[in-house]
């Protein structure tokens, strides 16, 4: 049974973000102001620069259609058919938070269940509370969250299926897909692999071929801009073009490097001694995706921190959780005080500044996942000692 005091802590959080994004909300999210007050969100501006004011369908247009897989899209493009015409880009904003509240209380309870004594890190955590209301990505985590519960309670079918939903809802969790490869492989179940890589197929499939081939260009957009991006914001790859040192080739860096990284995190988790849970390694193919990635937006902790929680082994890596959430804090300040500056306000934050803010946030979550992956294999071998778990 959920007890009142989880509800109301879940709650209370988002509580706190609405009053961070409230500023916002009540002057019309005017630039550079929401910079400067650090309550940006997509949700707004969206709402009328990819045509959900008017409910044109989201993927008419092969140069504006909006920037998210279909779930998403398709999502938004329900909700601006009840968004009252009067204020409407503050009804567009209200109606989202909602069910952003609903889906962090869904994240919460999948937490919760995974992590009953660790709940109230993720509920309370800094980053999440700052970035909850930024844009839709939480849709994707809840469904993530529960292709990991349900994959480690070995149900491989309802896995999958949320996974294809995840991913048809936010890219990003196909990278769980090498863990799950890897334990199947593991535990010598090939067969199982295969069908649960079909499912999660056919899933995507079922909501990405409609529009694939009837707006293909609109729907190809997401991935148009991914694949074409340069070094933007938050990523090493900007800091380094603030340094002035340039990154040339930097897509085929930036694959090469990916490779290498998934390749040494493909051989760490064959080295382990025990066949681990995919919570317990899920965080860890996130981290290489956000890390070296060609952009590091401050709503990525969202998808970073529930994998954190449910990766904790022991009493002592919270202090390092703690770290790595306060390097988030202050990477989520710096970036809205750079583009307050960048955007022409009277004061903001310089661009070495803003460097130092993002190699704080990476050396905070590689110090953060270190030693979250020494333990597990340490555990793995029997070194870890009984009073640390």
């Amino acid at each position: 049974m959920v007890s009142r005091s989880f509800i109301a802590a879940v709650f209370i959080s988002a509580l706190l973000s609405f009053f961070k994004f409230n500023h916002c909300r009540l002057n019309d999210w005017a630039s550079p102001d929401n910079y400067i007050h650090a309550c940006y969100t997509d949700i707004p501006a969206l709402f009328s620069e990819r045509g959900l004011d008017t409910s044109t369908f989201p993927y008419l247009s092969a140069t504006n259609s909006i920037e998210y897989p279909p779930i998403i899209g398709l999502g938004n493009w329900l909700i601006s058919f009840i968004t009252p015409s009067e204020n409407s880009h503050r009804w567009f904003f209200d109606l989202n938070i909602l069910l952003i509240t609903l889906l962090f209380f869904g994240c919460a309870l999948i937490v919760r269940k995974m992590q009953p004594k660790l709940t109230y890190l993720y509920v309370f955590a800094p980053a999440v509370i700052a970035s909850l209301f930024i844009n839709w990505d939480i849709w994707a985590v809840v469904t993530a969250l529960l292709a990991i519960y349900y994959f480690d309670q070995k149900k491989y079918e309802p896995s999958a299926i949320w996974l294809g939903v995840s991913i048809a809802t936010k890219f990003y969790p196909i990278v769980l897909l090498l863990p799950i490869a890897v334990i199947f492989y593991r535990n010598k179940k090939t067969r199982d692999l295969l069908r649960y890589l079909f499912t999660t197929l056919i899933i995507w499939a079922a909501f990405n071929l409609p529009i694939m081939l009837t707006y293909f260009d609109g729907w190809w957009r997401f991935y148009k801009l991914n694949l074409e991006r340069s070094a933007d914001f938050g990523s090493i790859w900007y800091g380094l073009d603030l340094l002035n040192i340039d990154s040339p080739s930097l897509n085929l860096i930036y694959l090469l490097l990916s490779i290498g990284l998934f390749a040494g995190f493909t051989f760490y988790l064959i080295k382990l001694k025990k066949t681990p849970k995919l919570a317990q390694v899920a965080l860890f193919a996130v981290v290489i995706f956000t890390t070296v990635g060609k952009v590091y937006s401050p709503q990525f902790v969202l998808w970073l921190t529930p994998l954190a929680v449910i990766a904790l082994t022991n009493s002592r890596q919270q202090i390092t959780f703690w770290l790595w959430q306060a390097s988030e804090i202050i990477y989520h300040l710096a970036i809205w005080q750079y583009l307050a500056l960048f955007t022409g306000a009277q004061f903001g934050l310089p661009a070495g500044g803003y460097v130092i803010a993002i190699a704080l946030r990476v050396v905070g979550i590689s110090c953060f996942t270190y030693v979250l992956m020494r333990d597990l294999a340490a555990t793995s071998t029997g070194k870890l000692s009984a009073i640390s778990r």
